[in-house]
């Protein structure tokens, strides 16, 4: 239910943004309340998971930079090849930016371990100072997931025993939703990747 909500929600932001020609930022999307006067978005809640290099991920890891999430897992039958493969176009374009980041939930805790985690990140040629493989408690890793608009969950009737979604979430640096995209789709990513430009223009204007 809750991930329903948050996905009507998200579309009624989405379709306001459309009828807006030239943005010159992303929306904010997400539920928002108003406290005390002053306008409080959705934001991705404190989280601690373990990367490829066993090393503590947290929301400090990205303090003062914005970062793409996904959720996968390697061995994976359907999406997730298509969709590493739009994350890695997505490290390469900004492997040299630092206010970017990259963050990969494994959902299969299971059998994703740290090793397995770190040989993945190897044969991408990645590494975590730029592209986080994170794994730790499996319901938490689901639950974060619907924070990010996301799905995942076990499904025995699904390839490889998950449902899960391809989705590519952008993440500003005041952990609010900024932009996704459906990973497995390139013309999608492309026009992703022009929303990652236009959040980093953002971040680097001076704030009036």
């Amino acid at each position: 239910m809750k991930n329903i909500i948050n996905w009507g929600t998200l579309l009624c932001f989405l379709l306001l943004a459309a009828c807006q020609s030239g943005p010159t930022n992303l929306p904010i999307l997400g539920n928002k309340d108003e406290v005390d006067g002053k306008t409080v978005y959705h934001e991705i809640p404190d989280f601690a998971f373990i990367n490829q290099d066993s090393a503590a991920v947290t929301n400090a890891t990205f303090a003062g930079k914005a970062y793409i999430s996904d959720h996968f897992f390697i061995s994976c039958p359907t999406i997730c090849p298509k969709l590493s493969k739009s994350m890695l176009r997505i490290h390469d374009r900004f492997e040299k930016d630092e206010e970017l980041l990259l963050l990969s939930h494994s959902i299969d805790t299971k059998y994703d371990t740290i090793p397995r985690l770190k040989k993945y990140a190897n044969s991408l040629g990645v590494t975590s100072d730029k592209w986080h493989f994170v794994t730790g408690d499996k319901q938490e890793i689901f639950d974060i997931a619907e924070d990010y608009f996301n799905i995942a969950m076990d499904d025995n009737d699904a390839p490889g025993g998950y449902n899960h979604s391809g989705r590519l979430i952008l993440v500003d640096e005041n952990r609010r939703i900024r932009a996704f995209c459906d990973g497995t789709d390139p013309k999608a990513v492309d026009k992703f990747m022009d929303d990652i430009d236009l959040l980093l223009k953002e971040m680097r204007t001076p704030k009036t």
